[in-house]
């Protein structure tokens, strides 16, 4: 009879149970689709400094003294040409403008193309940056680190032999110039040395002929190229 009146004072089954598991469900879609949202709006610059901070901060070596980072996999997505060559134009617009064509930004199919005369540059048929060349490599130095994209820079000549003492041909001038320019970036701007690759062309990549004085002018450049994702992908790692 006890037993029997305990069975009937019991609370009732709760049927109700399941909205609780598919509350937090909910929740936790909103909470996945609320980060997909934030990761999506990244900014690209801010987060490529960061990844490169992190590389630094955790690098370490292997028993073969290779270095290696924990975070070597992350994969940061270069941003579009436009935005690129959107800021690359701000950075440099007063630059750009009082060169007299002699500064060139331009789109291709590799990304967005910093074009310089050697002039700006170098003294003719020398390789060291003139001291006037340094607000316009800052400059330049400066747009690169709005983004975390890998950089070339890109040696060019016209088709005059060199005969100096110094490069024994036009293919050393380009490299050496191209070099250069690389380690400005990375000494004075200590821009990561793993996104920067260098070459030189010599006279093998005119943008006009060379059969004129100002044909010549025009080839006689160094080409800062930030490469675009597809580029970027055709590059050794």
């Amino acid at each position: 009879m006890a037993e029997r009146n305990r069975k009937k004072t019991e609370e009732p089954e709760n049927v109700d149970r399941w909205m609780v598991s598919y509350a937090d469900f909910v929740t936790l879609l909103f909470c996945f689709f609320t980060a997909m949202y934030a990761i999506s709006n990244v900014d690209a610059g801010k987060l490529g400094k960061f990844v490169e901070s992190m590389r630094e901060a955790f690098n370490a070596s292997d028993s073969g003294g290779r270095a290696f980072s924990v975070i070597e996999d992350v994969r940061i997505v270069a941003p579009a040409d436009t935005e690129v060559e959107s800021v690359v134009r701000s950075e440099l617009a007063s630059m750009v403008s009082g060169s007299n064509g002699g500064i060139e930004v331009r789109r291709d199919g590799r990304g967005v193309v910093i074009s310089v005369k050697d002039k700006f540059l170098f003294e003719s048929g020398h390789a060291k940056l003139i001291e006037d060349a340094r607000p316009l490599v800052d400059g330049i130095a400066s747009a690169v680190q709005h983004f975390p994209n890998m950089v070339r820079i890109e040696g060019h000549t016209d088709n005059v032999p060199i005969g100096s003492s110094e490069f024994l041909s036009n293919w050393e001038l380009s490299s050496q110039r191209a070099i250069n320019v690389a380690k400005y970036f990375i000494d004075r701007h200590e821009i990561n040395p793993g996104r920067i690759s260098t070459t030189g062309y010599a006279e093998f990549r005119p943008v006009a002929p060379n059969d004129s004085a100002d044909g010549r002018t025009k080839n006689r450049r160094v080409d800062i190229v930030i490469l675009n994702e597809r580029e970027q992908n055709r590059e050794p790692r």
